[in-house]
């Protein structure tokens, strides 16, 4: 199969595999546990903290170990219910359903929800930004967007609204390993992770949170990871994370420059096509990622007629698989339903190569013939 759906997950690195191995046989032991085999298994998750706080420009002792980016984005935004009651929480009109749904559901403990627009290109409307609502507490904005790609300039966007005494957050999800992160000068509080878009395990994340924020837990219990997420740690997938992120950080250059130029190529050739729309072409975007349309073809048709000659393409966000609503991401840019229901992502990884973009634009002329 011709695998370009590396946002939605990527494949296991075999050096991550390796480094897991010992920690799914013989090092078993309870990282609580006081004696030599509990305590091996805690300097594993030690080591892997300082590796994915290495990776996001952060300290380890900021690194909360979660079981993906959805519990980290939920940690994060429902962790401040009990501070937020009565206040209102701004987040990114395009935000992953893992930042939107949390924040739904604050609406029951008195939370207020505002949308902050973004522009035509996918990037924040920085008026929408500068005209919060007075009782603002929290603004939530995703570093990089998982569809379209489209980079936020975080950096920029947040030093401002930090002097203003707001709680910042940001779902770095996608941005992590693609793009540099500097937790320390962002001016951000929280920062959400995930490890199986670095090439990582699944079942494994981090909320990157200054401690000085009042979260609360969502789990209770034994009061692993610093009081903020209870259970026993899944030592093998925060080890795996951890290598993950230390091999995302050492190669991020050389992966980024790769899957720019396959990015660029399929561009090139999409461009070389009629009624084909790219999204957001002229903004900064993630390296890897190209968003399109094709007139009059349905993008969840389109999807499946490509998985039948073995390419593996996305509609949008594989959290939101089968939805019959076009992208919010896309609506939110003002682009058209019918436009935005034939949307289809492309998202490069380290394996791919110049063979499989000719291979994905020969699919995608096939089934658009078949669709005519």
């Amino acid at each position: 199969m011709l695998y370009l759906d590396h946002n939605a997950a990527t494949p296991l690195d075999e050096r991550v595999r390796e480094a897991m191995e010992p920690f799914l046989g013989r090092f078993y032991g309870n990282p609580s546990s006081l004696y030599r085999l509990g305590r091996l298994s805690r300097d594993a998750v030690e080591a892997a903290r300082e590796q994915v706080a290495a990776l996001a420009g952060a300290i380890p002792s900021q690194v909360i170990f979660t079981s993906g980016g959805t519990e980290a984005n939920n940690l994060a935004l429902k962790g401040l219910a009990h501070a937020l009651r009565g206040r209102t929480v701004a987040v990114g009109a395009g935000e992953h359903p893992s930042v939107l749904e949390p924040i739904r559901a604050l609406a029951g403990d008195g939370v207020a929800r505002h949308v902050i627009g973004v522009a035509a290109d996918g990037k924040t409307d920085r008026a929408c930004l500068a005209a919060l609502p007075a009782d603002t507490a929290l603004v939530s904005l995703m570093w990089a967007n998982n569809e379209t790609g489209v980079i936020q300039d975080i950096p920029a966007l947040m030093p401002a609204l930090r002097d203003q005494g707001l709680w910042l957050h940001s779902d770095g999800v996608q941005a992590a390993g693609k793009i540099p992160l500097d937790f320390a000068a962002s001016g951000l509080h929280m920062l959400s992770l995930s490890s199986h878009k670095i090439y990582g395990p699944k079942g494994a994340g981090a909320l990157v949170a200054d401690r000085a924020l009042p979260l609360q837990p969502l789990l209770y219990g034994g009061g692993q990871e610093r009081d903020l997420r209870s259970g026993t740690e899944n030592v093998p997938a925060i080890v795996g994370f951890g290598k993950a992120a230390e091999l995302a950080r050492r190669e991020m250059e050389e992966r980024a420059r790769h899957a720019l130029q396959l990015r660029q190529s399929l561009e090139a050739a999409l461009g070389a096509m009629p009624d084909v729309t790219v999204f957001a072409a002229g903004s900064p975007r993630l390296p890897n990622t190209v968003q399109f349309s094709v007139a009059g073809m349905d993008g969840e048709a389109l999807v499946m007629a490509l998985d039948r000659q073995g390419v593996a393409v996305s509609s949008g966000s594989a959290c939101a698989g089968g939805a019959a609503e076009p992208s919010h991401v896309l609506l939110s840019m003002g682009v058209e339903p019918d436009t935005a229901r034939g949307a289809v992502r492309v998202s490069f990884g380290a394996g791919n190569g110049a063979d499989d973009v000719e291979r994905f634009i020969a699919a995608l002329k096939k089934a658009r013939t078949a669709y005519i």
